[in-house]
């Protein structure tokens, strides 16, 4: 009796293996993901983010360093300023490029090459990069995150989301499967009257822990143009910023 017990429970523990997994929904990972992150309440708390660092501006023909300093308060205002090196082209003055979004409109400032307000597709992926996350609010911004399948980001297996907002580009996000954080990301970003649209991949990487939050700590992002690669050697949370800040430049 007891051999055919315990033949029988076996019986049973295949009969249970065999069956398929449950499928997990993109909604899902999602959620995984902002728990992996800090969490849902953690980062809805977040009202703002200060980080610098060292940048690295790579094209065909030449290596830009310098500094970098990116300011984001919620829900979508931004600051991005470098100062870049240019002695590796015979210039001696640096390159101070600040570019800015409050919210609504965005401008660029190039000490070299001048000043630009920044529209179409440009400014609407801004306006959509919600601070702490996109993630967080894409239902409530009008978005909708399909689960596409599965894939590999170098040895890592991920949950490939696609994102496609109310207006303007889509992303498709590469979620790593075991640790839920960002591995990846790829867009459409527009490069300007010589380059047109073409597609950028972002590869955040050393995440470190900031106040419970992860933080990437090194971000290459890669188009056919350029290659970034952005070194952060600090970042605060919920530091308090003056929205003057994000207005375009000379403007009160």
């Amino acid at each position: 009796m007891k051999h055919i017990l315990t033949s029988g429970s076996l019986a049973v523990a295949v009969l249970l293996g065999a069956a398929p997994a449950v499928a997990q929904t993109a909604d899902e990972i999602v959620e995984k993901h902002l728990a992996a992150i800090g969490g849902r309440a953690a980062l809805e708390k977040l009202t703002s983010q200060v980080a610098t660092g060292t940048v690295s501006i790579s094209t065909q023909a030449v290596s830009l360093p310098g500094t970098i300093e990116v300011s984001r308060k919620a829900p979508n205002k931004s600051r991005t300023l470098m100062t870049l090196d240019l002695s590796s082209v015979g210039a001696t003055e640096m390159m101070v490029v600040d570019q800015r979004c409050d919210g609504t409109a965005a401008w660029a400032r190039n000490s070299m090459q001048g000043d630009r307000d920044i529209t179409g597709n440009q400014l609407q992926g801004m306006l959509n990069n919600s601070f702490p996350s996109p993630l967080l609010t894409y239902k409530s911004a009008g978005g909708k995150i399909e689960l596409t399948g599965k894939d590999k980001v170098g040895d890592r297996p991920v949950f490939v989301l696609l994102h496609t907002p109310k207006a303007g580009s889509a992303l498709r996000y590469f979620i790593d499967a075991e640790t839920y954080h960002l591995l990846r990301s790829v867009t459409t970003v527009d490069l300007g009257e010589a380059g047109g649209q073409a597609e950028q991949t972002s590869e955040p990487r050393d995440y470190r822990a900031v106040d419970g939050i992860q933080i990437p700590f090194s971000v290459t992002m890669t188009n056919p143009a350029q290659t970034v690669t952005i070194t952060l050697s600090k970042v605060e949370l919920n530091k308090p910023l003056d929205d003057a800040i994000f207005a375009k430049p000379g403007v009160k």
